[in-house]
């Protein structure tokens, strides 16, 4: 079995990376699961949510909003709807997201505008919690 596996990470608009790696966290609709090299093969829907992996040089985080990732025992492909980077999120812009969620939230409103404030405010979350995690 390999030590490592590869991880190839794209967007509609671009690849975010493409990299040799020890593990990943996936944020699948069935809740977070981990993988390793020789893992078995599936295909998991993602939700809103950090997806980490760990290299030589440690743990790193990224922010994804849905999509698909394919498993196989040596190669984990993610076909994300949008993804960012720790470094790249506007933390500023995310909290000020997440104020205008939870304003609609709390608005009386229907129930379609009700569930769309909240994937806002999940995913304004994620890219807080994300960004958070940026040494120093």
């Amino acid at each position: 079995m390999a030590d490592k596996i590869a991880l190839d990470v794209v967007t509609p608009e671009r690849r975010v990376l493409q990299l040799e790696v020890d593990d990943v966290m996936l944020p699948s609709v069935e809740g977070y699961m981990g993988v390793l090299p020789g893992h078995a093969p599936l295909l998991a829907m993602l939700d809103i949510g950090e997806l980490s992996y760990k290299d030589k040089d440690g743990r790193h985080y990224l922010v994804v909003t849905g999509g698909y990732a394919e498993v196989l025992r040596e190669r984990v492909t993610v076909l994300a709807r949008t993804c960012e980077r720790a470094e790249e999120i506007d933390v500023d812009r995310a909290k000020e997201s997440r104020q205008r969620a939870e304003q609609g939230m709390s608005e009386k409103a229907s129930e379609q505008a009700f569930s769309h404030s909240t994937v806002k405010l999940r995913r304004a979350v994620s890219r807080i919690q994300v960004h958070g995690r940026l040494p120093g």
